[in-house]
């Protein structure tokens, strides 16, 4: 299947600060605008792209604040796929023009799947 790695989902308590962290130490390019709950970071030498979220309270950062999420044309296809090789994400959603579902990796790390960055209003976007 055709699944790249597309984005890392930074959990954040400062999402301003985070976005500025990336972009000063590592080269990422941003407005720090903060659209749909994330701000979105790219680097000018491609690779994978960058979300910053807004971390719950409940969430332990340093331990769960990074979720590795995969574009995929089909989430409920994509999904249907896995589960039958032993994966099972979670209820599919839909937000704003694209949807995802939600899963865990062998040692419960979050992943994620979603057709945001396949929308015909992605940032970038194909």
């Amino acid at each position: 299947m055709d699944s790249p790695l597309g984005t890392v989902i930074i959990y954040a308590r400062d999402m301003q600060k985070a976005a500025a962290f990336y972009a000063r130490h590592f080269g990422f390019l941003t407005n720090g605008e903060v659209i749909e709950g994330l701000i979105e970071l790219r680097h000018p030498g491609g690779g994978a792209g960058m979300l910053i979220h807004q971390a719950a309270k409940s969430v332990k950062l340093g331990q769960v604040g990074v979720k590795l999420s995969f574009h995929v044309k089909d989430v409920a296809a994509f999904a249907t796929q896995a589960k039958l090789r032993g994966l099972l994400f979670g209820a599919v959603h839909e937000a704003n023009g694209y949807a995802f579902a939600n899963a865990k990796d062998l040692d419960k790390n979050s992943i994620s799947i979603s057709s945001r960055a396949h929308r015909t209003n992605a940032i970038g976007g194909n």
